[in-house]
């Protein structure tokens, strides 16, 4: 039977070697820039932090805030990122409680709007984001859709 734990990496830092792997494993950026980021958010640089679903020990679902999510809309700040659940955990919600996570969160530091880039219709908007414009994503051809929550 399945278990989810819902956390920041603040609750378990001792996990940010891992997290850091994960993250670079689904979207292949590299492992350096999700610790640089990570380290930030530890040693509280940054209040931009991490969020992960965990099923027993195991990292199923993550994300992060950063400043810019490698898009020309710099005003548009910060942007939750690497938002990615594997494949056999999907549609059970997972992904849903993590935007809910990161939301009250960042409002809680008065960190309010958040901004999100992604190619998706219909699954942000079932978490009351709301589609804002299009941007140019860094080195990318097609233009990306950017998101706004709060």
């Amino acid at each position: 039977m399945d278990s989810f734990t819902y956390i920041t990496l603040r609750e378990r830092p001792e996990l940010k070697e891992t997290a850091a792997e994960w993250f670079h494993n689904n979207w292949g950026v590299p492992k350096e820039a999700y610790l640089e980021c990570m380290d930030a958010y530890l040693n509280k640089d940054t209040e931009y932090g991490w969020y992960l679903c965990l099923n027993g020990g195991k990292i199923v679902a993550g994300l992060g805030v950063i400043e810019n999510d490698f898009h020309d809309r710099k005003d548009l700040k910060p942007n939750v990122c690497a938002v990615w659940t594997d494949e056999e955990y999907r549609n059970r919600g997972i992904a849903g409680n993590l935007l809910d996570l990161v939301v009250e969160d960042m409002r809680s530091k008065g960190i309010t709007p958040l901004y999100l880039v992604t190619d998706h219709t219909g699954f942000y908007e079932r978490y009351g984001w709301e589609f804002l414009c299009m941007a140019q994503g860094d080195g990318e051809p097609e233009m990306t859709r950017v998101y706004k929550h709060g």
